[in-house]
This record gives C-alpha cells, structure tokens and sequence, in this order.
C-alpha cells in the first residue's frame, strides 16, 4: 500500500514559512536534483516537490529515472538509484518570487558544497530563471552548461512544479530524458 499524504492545515502551511526541508543525499551521488527552494506545502510537511500537482516524481518515473513513480515521503528512496535532491535556497516560501536575487547568488556557493560533499556527477537545475540569476547568465538554455561545480556536469531542465504551465507533461518527460540519456552516453 502507497503512503497516503495528509494535507496540512492552512494555519500549518503558514507555520512552514521559513522551515527547511532536509537534503535528501549521501555520498558518490550520480545525480543530484537541485529545486529553487521549497514552497509551503514541503516546508509542512518535510518532503521535496510534495505539493499535490508537482510533476517532479512523475516525471523521474516516466524519463526512466525510476522503476515505479515514487511519492514525497519516498524521497529517500531515490539514493538508491544514485539520485539525491537539494535546493539552491533552503527556506520555504508560498513563492519563489520571494527570494532576493542575493539569496539565489549565494545559493550556487552552497549547492557547490552539497554537490563537492557528496561527489556528485551531475547537478541538475530545476528552473530557468532561477539558475539565470544565480549564476549571472540572463541567456542560459536548457540543457547541460558551460559551467562546473567542481566536478560536476550542470544540467538545466524547467521548473516540474504544476503551477509551470509552459511545460507539459510529454515535454518535461522528453526535457529529463535527455538528461537520463547524456548521463548514461558519459557513463559508457
């Protein structure tokens, strides 16, 4: 039987403003996921891309990221396919809006840590604008970048949130499977 997720309460969803969600990591790490930082729902209720509607393990499953489509509460489950999940700001937020254009700079100097920590392959963005101002690259596209974090390979995907409505389901699978098959190509 699947775990079942409890909505939290408005007045929970409030009280997570400001909480951090736990990195979901452990070392030798193939590819480590990095989300711009948690929205309210995950602040609540602890879990990444927990709010109902974020395609984020949707879309891990059908890339071909994972065998069967993992739940929030799963989220450590995804170790053990080599993956693990960050966030480039760890405070929860009702919108990424509410971040300063200083939060997401100093962001990429912690996601490099987290990424050096655990020896990560690849570090992939989940969010175009976000990944645009914290590194200062107004032009940057999807797809694997010109830069490093130490050793590891950066890849941009869109924002799987169900509130990003530019990209649709059939997209973002393509989106991460381009991403699956380029780790796989360099792992040959």
């Amino acid at each position: 039987m699947r775990p079942v997720q409890r909505r939290p309460s408005q007045a929970e969803l409030r009280a997570a403003a400001g909480r951090t969600v736990p990195d979901v990591v452990e070392p030798d790490l193939e590819l480590l996921f990095c989300g711009i930082n948690p929205g309210l729902f995950s602040g609540a209720v602890g879990h990444h891309f927990a709010r109902p509607g974020n395609r984020f393990f949707k879309v891990l499953h059908l890339a071909g990221f994972t065998p069967e489509q993992l739940e929030p509460s799963e989220e450590r489950r995804l170790l053990g396919h080599g993956i693990g999940i960050t966030n480039l700001v760890p405070r929860a937020t009702a919108s990424a809006a509410e971040l300063t254009q200083a939060e997401l700079r100093r962001g990429v100097a912690r996601v490099a840590n987290v990424a050096d920590e655990v020896g990560a392959g690849w570090v992939a963005f989940l969010g175009m604008g976000a990944y645009r101002t914290g590194f200062g690259r107004r032009h940057a596209r999807l797809g694997e970048q010109p830069e490093r974090l130490g050793r590891a390979r950066i890849w941009l995907l869109p924002n799987p949130s169900g509130l990003q409505a530019r990209y649709q389901l059939p997209e973002l699978v393509e989106l991460f499977g381009d991403l699956r098959r380029q780790i796989r190509t360099r792992r040959s």
